[in-house]
């Protein structure tokens, strides 16, 4: 699993029509990106800093995810002020409480996500 970052500035009162261009808007168009696994987005106490952490398949499709930053960015362009910050590397992840990760850096089963996919139980993910 490969993951890229994303650190955004809000508009001031901005946070709750933000919540909604993303799960309107925004992950539908990651949905439609190959390999794309969840998306988890955190806010400061402020409300005014957005951190994104999208998660991927592949490096590779981590980096493909690049041509959907500017239809992202036009349809967050409102609600943030200057440009998205994006992490300019794709980091492969170590390690997850959701799932496990072999050694080489692959998903052995697929990563549970917010919207859509699948949520193991919990006596399942505390069995493993």
């Amino acid at each position: 699993m490969f993951a890229r970052g994303v650190h955004m500035h809000l508009r001031p009162n901005s946070i709750g029509e933000f919540k909604a261009r993303l799960q309107k808007e925004v992950i539908p168009a990651l949905w439609r990106q190959e390999g794309f696994q969840n998306e988890l987005t955190f806010f400061a106490p402020s409300g005014r800093e957005a951190f994104a952490i999208s998660l991927w398949d592949r490096a590779e499709s981590a980096e493909a995810c690049r041509a959907t930053d500017l239809e992202v960015t036009k349809i967050l362009a409102t609600l943030v002020e200057g440009t998205p910050q994006v992490e300019t590397e794709t980091f492969d992840a170590a390690n997850s409480a959701f799932h496990k990760i072999a050694a080489a850096g692959t998903a052995e089963r697929q990563l549970p996500v917010l919207w859509g996919g699948p949520i193991p139980s919990l006596s399942t993910a505390a069995k493993e």
